[in-house]
């Protein structure tokens, strides 16, 4: 993958750039791939049912609300991402166990970091249209991220 400066450069026309917010927390630094998203709030149910399936390259955005009072993901949760394929996971929210997550094999970007989990009520939506940051996520767009940002387009870049 370029760079998300060498996208930005090449197809100014084609990307939605997110608004600086997130950090980057996962063992790869750099990860795209196409968009499934989850929509949810202090309940990481649905990221824990979608973690569990075939991931294919693929990455999940979740809309946690911007919660920075529980964690959406812990090392769990990535690991088994990580083991089922997914390139990585943006998260509007709060993860913890960062130490472990930055030692796995997936990407991850976030808010921050909360060493209290999200309680498990089965609340949470899939594979909608979720908005933050000055971007909408639409599921089977592609997402590019590094440590210079995040950004999304319609169709594959390079």
């Amino acid at each position: 993958m370029q760079s998300t400066p060498d996208l930005c450069d090449q197809y100014p026309e084609l990307v939605q750039v997110l608004e600086p917010m997130l950090s980057n927390f996962g063992g790869r630094e750099q990860f795209w791939g196409q968009i499934v998203t989850v929509k949810c709030f202090e309940d990481n149910s649905v990221v824990k049912q979608l973690v569990g399936t075939a991931g294919e390259g693929r990455v999940i955005v979740v809309d946690a609300g911007g919660s920075l009072r529980r964690a959406c993901l812990g090392d769990m949760l990535a690991e088994q991402a990580s083991q089922n394929g997914w390139a990585g996971l943006v998260i509007y929210g709060c993860i913890r166990d960062i130490d472990q997550i930055m030692a796995t094999d997936i990407g991850v970007q976030a808010l921050g970091v909360h060493p209290m989990k999200t309680e498990k009520k089965g609340i949470g939506e899939q594979n909608i249209a979720v908005s933050f940051g000055g971007v909408t996520f639409h599921p089977g767009e592609y997402l590019y991220a590094d440590n210079n940002g995040v950004i999304v387009a319609a169709q594959p870049l390079a």
